[in-house]
């Protein structure tokens, strides 16, 4: 073991999201490997592994945390111009070449990785929960690593952060259980799912299941949670039109409401790839518009893919949310959610005075005020 793995597995807890067997061995169902863990083993992710029959998961430290605006994580429908307390650990139950997070979501699964890059600060829920408040943060939200993993330690803060009034989100790679979604539902407010790729063949390739990651999709809309789907467009791995035209066609066949956010690939990490162009982010939109989706994003190229960074009315084509980057310009929906041109709702979750809507902000990512 590492230096950084002794040091973290002092950073643990008793898990919840476990079957206990007979033999010491448990059964994990954080993610939907569904790790079979023996008793001084541990699973994918590298962070969740069983000392003495007992599941031991993270708990009490971040290893990255920043107020974020809410469009970075992104979410286009979910208080728009304000603030996100956004906060993660390490480890991840997948390991995509091109992952932004990697040093997040890598650290215990790379070999190359030097344990001296990562910071890692003990944190206790309750502090958490101020730091929100005193940023005036909005959202809570679980990101930059697998968050799935970590479900324990982000209810233990969503409890406390619900009680406090804030809104609570998920930024995941959708590889979820039944068990993990029901879970997490009672705090949960919102839910962000990456599609990486139609073809069960790329997803294997990044170690996951694609049909893992639709029945998510699929289910967490059934729970009612407010769902945002995005598709990193990665050149040559899946940007072909054909492949688009899927992913568009079975979001919009759970629901044409749910956001799909494509966002344009740069190289990061391991995947050797080219930039995404901001022609074939319009093309991907505009699949995405004509398979029937109606709130459809292009990310990652601000002012360089039209109304595409903007909330149109899918009824009339009324402007209703103008933004440029994570900051927004322009906000014109009612109190009610509304289009003020021809009163179509636009499903979302909206501030209930649209005063509030912070119109510009300061650079972003931001210090958190400790």
């Amino acid at each position: 073991m590492t230096e950084l793995s002794e040091y973290l597995d002092r950073m643990t807890t008793a898990g919840e999201l476990f079957e206990a067997l007979p033999d010491g061995s448990v059964r994990c169902f954080a993610c939907a490997h569904r790790c079979l863990i023996r008793p001084g083993r541990r699973g994918i992710c590298q962070v969740r592994f069983n000392r003495e029959g007992q599941l031991r998961v993270p708990r009490g430290y971040v290893a990255a945390l920043q107020v974020d605006p809410i469009e970075k994580k992104p979410f286009s429908h979910v208080f728009p111009g304000s603030d996100a307390l956004t906060f993660g650990m390490l480890g991840c139950d997948f390991h995509c070449g091109y992952c932004q997070n990697w040093i997040t979501s890598q650290a215990m699964r790379d070999p190359a990785s030097d344990d001296s890059i990562y910071s890692v600060q003990p944190l206790s829920a309750e502090q958490m929960v101020h730091y929100a408040v005193r940023n005036r943060c909005r959202t809570i939200v679980s990101s930059y690593n697998e968050p799935l993993i970590t479900s324990e330690w982000a209810v233990e803060i969503f409890k406390l952060a619900k009680a406090a009034g804030l809104n609570c989100a998920f930024v995941s790679n959708g590889n979820a259980t039944p068990e993990a979604l029901g879970y997490l539902r009672p705090y949960l407010s919102a839910y962000k799912v990456d599609l990486k790729s139609m073809q069960d063949k790329n997803y294997r390739k990044l170690g996951g299941v694609l049909q893992h990651v639709l029945d998510t999709i699929q289910a967490a809309h059934t729970m009612g949670l407010w769902v945002e789907v995005v598709t990193l467009v990665v050149p040559g791995f899946n940007d072909s039109p054909d492949e688009l035209w899927e992913a568009a066609r079975f979001l919009a066949s759970v629901s044409p409401d749910i956001p799909w956010h494509v966002t344009a690939y740069h190289p990061d990490y391991k995947m050797d790839a080219p930039p995404t162009g901001s022609a074939s982010l319009r093309q991907a939109a505009e699949i995405g518009q004509e398979a029937g989706l109606r709130f459809v994003y292009a990310g990652n190229l601000p002012g360089r893919v039209g109304t595409y960074e903007d909330t149109l009315c899918p009824k009339c084509g009324e402007r209703l949310i103008e933004r440029r980057g994570y900051v927004i310009q322009a906000y014109h929906l009612t109190a009610e959610g509304a289009c003020p041109r021809c009163g179509t709702s636009i499903p979302g979750v909206w501030p209930k005075d649209p005063a509030e809507v912070r119109l510009s902000g300061p650079g972003y990512p931001m210090r958190v005020r400790l």
